[in-house]
């Protein structure tokens, strides 16, 4: 009971009203669904399961092809039939944007090469990586490699004249025969022999 009336107040009745008012709801709903069979029977026709959808409205276009509604409007309502209602809502036929899609859907290909690793390729020629791996073999650091393939003149892997010795140590780790030395801990940190 409310504090100032002397009868019930209503929000104290309002769980007992929305039951009741759900039973009711559902008694009526199957009534009618009963008596509309029965109809449907008399009469030849057949209800149907589901309801197919014939249209969407802006908001549910862009929701289905998964855009935003001003990608929809600007990209995809201009190139499909639209239908305009009274009451200025356009709706889009189910139709026209599975046409939409439909046009605008790639096969996969068939000849799908193996993946390429990212970056440039490497292409320092297998005599060149011998040569380096021979040097390394015979202890030589990878800063003398580097300063000798400069006075050398060989260009590096993508043709550029300057050899450094990171660069002889990326040679070295591709071709596997990089083993770690005194003279490449050195060359890390300098100062530390």
């Amino acid at each position: 009971m409310h504090f100032r009336a002397k009868k019930p107040h209503h929000c104290c009745t309002l769980y007992g009203m929305l039951s009741r008012r759900r039973r009711r709801r559902t008694a009526a709903q199957r009534r009618h669904a009963s008596t509309a069979r029965a109809s449907a029977r008399a009469s030849g026709l057949r209800l149907a399961d589901d309801v197919e959808r014939l249209a969407y409205t802006r908001e549910q276009a862009a929701e289905a092809l998964g855009i935003s509604l001003a990608t929809l409007d600007r990209r995809v309502v201009p190139v499909i039939a639209t239908v305009e209602t009274e009451w200025g809502r356009r709706l889009i036929p189910v139709s026209e944007l599975e046409r939409y899609v439909a046009e605008r859907t790639k096969q996969p290909r068939a000849d799908r090469r193996p993946a390429k690793r990212p970056g440039r390729k490497a292409s320092v020629p297998p005599e060149l990586v011998k040569r380096i791996s021979a040097e390394h073999a015979g202890g030589s650091s990878l800063g003398e490699i580097a300063r000798r393939l400069n006075a050398d003149r060989v260009p590096t892997a993508q043709g550029g004249r300057q050899w450094w010795p990171s660069t002889v140590r990326g040679i070295l780790a591709r071709s596997g025969s990089q083993k770690s030395s005194r003279s490449d801990a050195a060359l890390r940190r300098p100062g530390h022999a």
